[in-house]
């Protein structure tokens, strides 16, 4: 697909110390397999292509969590497990991603004031918990410390979404002219 970030690039650096730091010193979580996940996971979701990976039957594009939801029950009905567990990380992925690192995207979503959108009535805090617990459960043919991982997802889901919003906090910060000046005098 030719998206993939190399294990050392710069980018994949930034996003582990950004998740190592906020999950260690401002949660007090300090849970190695979860940041490697994390910091992984906002290196994939840069590229926009990845936020919307799963395609329907008919081969469109699925682009929201309504419409995700559906996709699992057809495959559960199915009895597509390899797929099933797809579209469960990605549930999961998606909407901690969301919710982490934009809380205004779904503080709109709920304040708009006219349903517009399909996931108008989602959650995405019980929908990720769900999806990744649902996940940790298919664990048959996942690799061996999968199945824990994804249960610690589910069982922490909104305080992964808070160590997230503090990377965000971090990006952020990094933004502004005044800091990017304090760091260029006191690195260079």
């Amino acid at each position: 697909m030719g998206t993939e970030v190399p294990p050392r690039h710069p980018l994949r650096e930034l996003f582990g110390a950004l998740t190592e730091k906020s999950f260690t010193e401002h949660l007090g979580w300090p849970d190695l397999k979860v940041t490697t996940y994390l910091s992984n996971l906002l290196v994939e979701f840069t590229h926009t292509d990845q936020l919307y990976k799963i395609r329907n039957q008919q081969e469109h594009r699925v682009d929201s969590v309504v419409e995700l939801l559906y996709e699992s029950e057809i495959l559960f009905e199915a009895q597509s497990p390899d797929r099933e567990r797809t579209v469960h990380r990605h549930i999961g992925d998606f909407t901690l991603f969301m919710a982490g690192l934009f809380p205004e995207y779904l503080r709109r979503l709920k304040t708009a004031g006219l349903i517009y959108h399909k996931d108008f009535l989602v959650d995405y805090m019980k929908t990720g918990k769900r999806s990744y617990g649902i996940l940790a459960e298919l664990s048959d043919s996942l690799a061996q410390d999968e199945p824990h991982l994804f249960k610690t997802l589910s069982d922490n889901f909104e305080l992964c979404v808070t160590g997230l919003g503090f990377v965000r906090s971090d990006l952020d910060r990094m933004k502004n002219p005044g800091y990017r000046q304090a760091r260029n005098l006191l690195l260079n």
